[in-house]
């Protein structure tokens, strides 16, 4: 796996390390943050430590996985984001790479999911070499539907998934080709 860091103009993402585990916890045991997500928040640092250990099982088979987002200016963890190679049926789909973030409520509603989903549909294409990327969203959780969609992703459909209503988004190898285009060009 390639562990570079990822710069972005105000953050800094990369794989996430054990010592993250306190941040993590308050991401991950926050009600709020797991809004739409359907499963119900840690209750215990034990719990994380296993999500810390899943997450480093992606990297090893996959070469892939959530990457921590740092806030460059503060060195602060606000959360993760990044690329999930999905193996179990999911929308009648398998084995594809879903674009997936998760930051702490201080961040939200100030560009950072955007900034961080951005690098990685750029990393999608320009690293990776996908034909395709897909973004999964409750369909109440207008935050990061409009996330997708501000990086290129579009609505292909609805579908329920364990009883809960989500939108299937997604972007091709030619949509992020003629997104770039349009952003060199202007």
């Amino acid at each position: 796996m390639n562990s570079t860091p990822i710069q972005t103009p105000r953050l800094v993402l990369r794989p996430i390390l054990p010592e993250d585990e306190s941040a993590l916890f308050e991401l991950d045991s926050n009600p709020e943050v797991h809004r739409y997500l359907g499963n119900k928040p840690v209750k215990a640092i034990d719990e994380i430590q296993e999500v810390i250990k899943m997450i480093h099982q992606q990297y090893k088979e996959n070469g892939i996985g959530r990457w921590a987002v740092i806030e460059k200016e503060s060195g602060n963890f606000m959360g993760w984001a990044g690329l999930k190679l999905v193996k179990e049926p999911v929308n009648n789909q398998i084995n594809y790479y879903d674009l997936g973030y998760r930051f702490i409520p201080d961040y939200w509603n100030k560009g950072y999911a955007t900034e961080a989903a951005l690098a990685w549909v750029d990393y999608a294409f320009e690293q990776l070499n996908l034909d395709e990327l897909i973004g999964v969203a409750d369909v109440d959780n207008l935050g990061s539907r409009k996330v997708l969609e501000k990086v290129g992703l579009k609505h292909v459909e609805t579908f329920d998934y364990h009883g809960a209503e989500q939108v299937w988004l997604k972007i091709t190898r030619q949509d992020w080709e003629q997104l770039k285009r349009k952003a060199y060009i202007h």
